[in-house]
C-alpha cells in the first residue's frame, strides 16, 4: 500500500470531526420519514461521497499528469508537490486548531458549490432510501478545505487512478465516524474532538508536510 494512501486515510480519520460538523446533521436528517430500511441511508448517502471523491480525484490526478506528459514540465511537478506540502503544513495547523486559513479555500469553493447544490436539494425529500447514493455524489462536491488539500495530493499522484485512490483512502478515513453519526453515535466523535487526539494528529500532519516540503525543495534545487 502507498504511503500517501495510508497518509490520505489517516487524515481523513483525524479530521473527520470536521465532516461531522459539515454534513453530519444533514446525513442524520436523511433518514426523517423513512422508518423502514432507514438504516441503509447512512450506507448509501456515503457510498455517494466517497464515488464523489474518486471521481474528483480521478478528474484532477489525469488533468495534471498529463499536462505534465505533454509539456515536459518535470520541474512543474517538483513545484506541484511544494503546493501540495504548504497545504498540508495548512491543514496540520487547521486540525490542532492553532491557525484557520484553511477556511478561505472553503469561501472560493462556495462560489461553485452554488450552481451544484440545487440539483442535491432537488432530490429531497428522499422518496426512497436508494436516492441517498446520487444525494452523497452531489454533496461530495460541498466546499471543504480538507477535500482541496488531498486533491493536491491527487495532483501529483501521476494518474487518474493514483488519484482516485488517494481520494478514496480519504474518504474512507472520514467513513466511520460520518455512519456512526449517522447512526445517532457520539463517542468516537468525542474521541477524534478532544485536544490530545487532534494535537497528535495535527503534529503527525505537519511533520509529514515538512518532509514533503524538504523532499521539493531538494528536486527544485537539481533542476535549477
Amino acid at each position: 500500500m502507498s504511503i500517501d494512501w495510508m497518509g490520505a486515510f489517516l487524515i481523513g480519520f483525524i479530521g473527520a470531526g470536521h465532516c461531522m460538523g459539515m454534513c453530519g446533521g444533514l446525513a442524520s436528517a436523511l433518514s426523517i420519514g423513512h422508518q423502514q430500511n432507514s438504516r441503509m441511508i447512512p450506507i448509501y448517502y456515503n457510498t455517494g461521497r466517497l464515488l464523489s471523491y474518486a471521481t474528483i480525484g480521478a478528474i484532477i490526478g489525469s488533468t495534471v499528469s498529463t499536462l505534465i506528459e505533454f509539456t515536459q514540465l518535470n520541474q512543474a511537478l517538483a513545484w506541484l508537490r511544494l503546493v501540495a506540502a504548504i497545504f498540508m503544513i495548512i491543514l496540520a495547523l487547521y486540525v490542532g486548531r492553532w491557525w484557520f486559513g484553511l477556511l478561505a479555500f472553503e469561501k472560493i469553493g462556495q462560489r461553485f458549490w452554488k450552481y451544484l447544490s440545487p440539483i442535491g436539494q432537488s432530490l429531497l425529500p428522499l422518496k426512497k432510501p436508494l436516492y441517498a447514493l446520487p444525494f452523497g455524489f452531489v454533496w461530495g462536491w460541498l466546499p471543504c478545505g480538507l477535500v482541496y488539500s488531498i486533491l493536491t495530493w491527487a495532483a501529483i499522484s501521476g494518474s487518474a487512478v493514483n488519484g482516485a485512490l488517494i481520494m478514496l483512502c480519504f474518504g474512507l478515513g472520514t467513513l466511520p465516524a460520518m455512519l456512526l453519526i449517522g447512526y445517532s453515535a457520539t463517542h468516537l466523535k468525542k474521541i477524534q474532538q478532544s485536544s490530545l487526539f487532534r494535537t497528535i494528529g495535527a503534529s503527525c500532519i505537519l511533520l509529514y508536510g515538512v518532509y514533503t516540503a524538504y523532499a521539493a525543495l531538494i528536486l527544485l534545487s537539481f533542476s535549477l
